[in-house]
């Protein structure tokens, strides 16, 4: 069974979702796509994520949905512009991309306090 929740219901998966990836062997978690910049990248990340700037994805889209049979997750600072890269995978075909609500801010203040906020 995937850990994400129902495409149809939803665009987003919370951090605790995410957080509960942990114990799962890696090939059944989905992938985590940090879609910031690479500046942000630097300063701060959640731990197992693949780092895709926003304005890379259109071009590896096609990449994106066939390495991710388990589905993805994409996050950012606050979960805007991860709203905006789901809503694009979404419209290519990938039924199964989610958004982190709240990114990496709400990652921070609500499952890891090391990772940094800005």
């Amino acid at each position: 069974m995937s850990p994400l929740p129902d495409p149809a219901a939803t665009m987003e998966t919370t951090c605790a979702e995410v957080a509960a990836w942990a114990g799962l062997p890696a090939g059944e978690r989905p992938r985590l796509i940090d879609c910031r910049e690479p500046d942000e990248w630097d300063y701060c990340r959640i731990e197992g994520a693949e780092h895709l700037p926003l304005g890379a994805i259109p071009a590896k889209t096609a990449a994106l949905a066939a390495d991710s049979p388990r589905g993805l997750v994409v996050y950012c600072h606050h979960g805007m512009r991860s709203l905006h890269a789901v809503s694009f995978l979404r419209a290519h075909g990938l039924e199964r991309a989610f958004s982190l609500a709240g990114g990496i801010d709400a990652w921070s203040r609500a499952v890891d306090p090391d990772v940094p906020r800005y």
